[in-house]
């Protein structure tokens, strides 16, 4: 009588599976059976890699049972691994990515932050001029706008037109005075307002920082928005940043929320690198009477406090406004007056110490 097939499972299922219990027709690991008419019999032990050994030895236990059959012919029983599944996440969950923390930005050496606790003190002006002060210096400068709701630097820089992206995916930034620029104020009108929640702020960071071709860098400044928010935070928590600015005018008011702006770059764990007092005295062109409009020394009162330095006081002058507004700031436009030189000592004394 020939061997027929129900025969042949019924004697497998004798045969233990060393690795899952059971026998090895119901764990599974015995696939592609066939029987012939001259009683040959074929079929698969698919494995883990990690287990031959013990499989090795129910191959020879499954050999042995089936030549012993009536009717039986040659057995050819094969060995065939697998890698082992990974178990479901009920079972043994796999355990989250560690955060990575702040990354070098491929290409830039350094990055500064100039922010402050509020708006209106300056600190746009400061960082137009303290980007072209820098590039004066020798240095290889980026400027970053990151101010998203109130980008200013095309204006004070004097670039307009849009970036190009020649694969849609990399931005070309532009340049002038030295300095290379990307903002967001070059992607929209003058008079269109940005209306944007926290997340597409910082998405809209995050690609500025890393898909905007800035080439090699010594530094990149980053013009902060006001306040303490989600701008600071992304940039704080992405970026390496290697040190902040904050700019203050002297009044109390101004004061209260710096302090508020250090306190962050503190717990973000960004150094200090100095205050600068901004609109700190007017003297008055026509008498040349001087005249402290929004108080004086509060800022070196507080950097004193803080043990932090006081990086300058810069005047209250029409012609710093007038440089910003007419596209070439300062100091590029009276690099030797004495309204420059407070922006050049500030850039002098940053590339000095390492920071730019």
């Amino acid at each position: 009588m020939p061997l027929d097939r129900e025969t042949v499972l019924e004697t497998l299922k004798q045969i233990p599976d060393p690795v899952a219990g059971g026998d090895i027709v119901a764990s599974g690991v015995m696939r592609a059976l066939s029987v012939g008419e001259d009683g040959a019999i074929r079929f698969v032990l698919e494995i883990p890699t990690s287990a031959v050994e013990p499989y090795t030895r129910a191959k020879e236990q499954a050999e042995t049972a089936l030549a012993a059959l009536d009717g039986a012919g040659p057995v050819s029983i094969i060995l065939t691994g697998h890698t082992e599944k990974a178990p479901p996440p009920d079972i043994r969950p796999s355990r989250p990515a560690e955060p990575k923390g702040p990354q070098k930005v491929p290409g830039i050496d350094r990055i500064l932050a100039i922010a402050s606790g509020k708006g209106g003190v300056g600190k746009s002006t400061v960082s137009a001029n303290l980007a072209c002060a820098l590039a004066q210096q020798g240095r290889r400068v980026g400027l970053l706008d990151a101010d998203v709701y109130g980008p200013s630097q095309p204006r004070m820089l004097g670039i307009s037109g849009r970036p190009a992206s020649p694969d849609g995916k990399t931005i070309l930034p532009l340049r002038n005075h030295g300095v290379t620029l990307m903002s967001i104020g070059l992607m929209t009108n003058d008079d269109q307002a940005v209306v944007w929640r926290g997340p597409m702020l910082m998405g809209a960071l995050q690609q500025m920082l890393t898909q905007v071709q800035w080439g090699a860098l010594d530094v990149l400044i980053v013009d902060l928005p006001p306040g303490t928010g989600d701008v600071q935070m992304t940039l704080s928590q992405k970026a390496q940043v290697d040190g902040a600015i904050v700019v203050s005018t002297p009044q109390d008011v101004a004061l209260l929320d710096a302090r508020k702006g250090i306190d962050m770059f503190q717990q973000l764990k960004v150094p200090i690198v100095g205050m600068i007092e901004n609109m700190s005295t007017h003297i008055c062109s026509a008498c040349g009477h001087e005249e402290h409009v929004f108080g004086h020394g509060g800022v070196a009162a507080e950097a004193a406090k803080l043990d932090v330095p006081l990086l300058a006081e810069v005047p209250l002058d029409l012609q710093i406004r007038l440089a910003a507004d007419g596209g070439a700031p300062i100091v590029v436009s009276q690099p030797d007056s004495a309204q420059a030189r407070a922006f050049q000592d500030v850039a002098a004394g940053l590339v000095a110490q390492g920071v730019a």
